[in-house]
């Protein structure tokens, strides 16, 4: 298991709300209230995706575009065109003009695709918070071929629906988000540079897969076959903080996901992420994300 991995578990689609969009010039959709990740797919004719962080981006068929809400945005075939129809609640039932198709009737020459995305729990902001709030990749060679089977599937609507459009959004995110990371523009967290490090990624993996295992440097170092000075130092490098130190941001991410659920307790979740009683894990908490687990527990829970 690698970071990225984990990172994505509680970013996924769950019986999203998928919208394709047919349109011809002049065309404007702005969408007022969004999910905390929304995916933007041009399947066919160019898409201006305009945010209101300043993002004013042209996506080509097959690129895709990812906004962090809550941000309003537009998807238009020219800037400066008016706004047609606004999206004024998360879903898009109130335009509904035939099978997932919303705004305009199914003829244009533009068809556009969007999903929206719940997110639970610190693991999944971590990632989130390495990302702008829009952005748009490119997979003009290729490389997102789920674009074309997800317009093919959308258009249907037959039994198991729901789940294979989810799945296929889920894709479709993940390719976007290994395109985003390999550029050199995308200010790439360190972890997810180091996870394709010989020396620095086996040490991640291990904790990612054993946060409950008190791990030493050591330990660590043997993983990756070199001695405790080598890792701490190139650890340290790569990814902005030493291995420990990392370790136990990790696992209060962690913890901060298994709070949400009330079958936990507090010494339950203190086991699961390497502590041997709650006292000792509630300081940990504490000191790095500023509350108490139970004071965490409670606001996760109203929200």
């Amino acid at each position: 298991m690698d970071a990225l991995t984990d990172l994505l578990r509680g970013v996924h689609a769950q019986r999203a709300d998928v919208c394709r969009s047919f349109a011809s010039p002049p065309w404007s959709l702005a969408f007022a209230e969004t999910a905390p990740l929304t995916l933007v797919a041009a399947v066919r004719g160019d898409v201006w995706l305009l945010a209101e962080d300043g993002t004013h981006a042209l996506m080509r068929p097959g690129d895709i575009g990812l906004i962090r809400g809550p941000l309003r945005f537009v998807l238009a075939d020219d800037p400066s065109t008016p706004t047609q129809i606004e999206f004024d609640e998360p879903d898009c039932e109130q335009w509904r003009v035939g099978t997932r198709t919303y705004g305009f009737p199914a003829d244009g020459d533009v068809l556009v695709i969007t999903g929206a995305y719940e997110v639970e729990g610190g693991v999944s902001h971590r990632l989130l918070n390495a990302l702008p709030t829009a952005l748009v990749v490119s997979c003009a060679d290729g490389e997102c071929p789920t674009v074309d089977v997800l317009s093919a599937e959308i258009a249907k609507d037959r039994p198991g629906q729901d789940i294979v459009l989810d799945r296929l959004l889920d894709l479709l995110l993940v390719y976007a988000l290994r395109e985003w990371f390999d550029r050199p523009e995308a200010n790439t967290p360190g972890w997810y540079r180091a996870l394709g490090d010989e020396i620095v990624g086996p040490a991640l993996r291990a904790m990612h897969d054993e946060p409950q295992r008190a791990w030493t440097v050591a330990e660590l170092a043997a993983r990756a076959g070199v001695s405790r000075a080598a890792l701490a130092r190139r650890f340290t490098t790569l990814v902005g903080v030493p291995p420990l130190t990392y370790l136990t941001g990790w696992r209060m991410d962690v913890a901060a996901n298994l709070l949400t659920r009330p079958d936990t307790t507090i010494d339950s979740v203190a086991r699961a992420v390497g502590y041997a009683d709650g006292f000792a894990f509630s300081t940990a908490f504490k000191r790095v994300r500023g509350v108490r687990p139970s004071d965490h527990r409670v606001v996760a829970l109203r929200a």
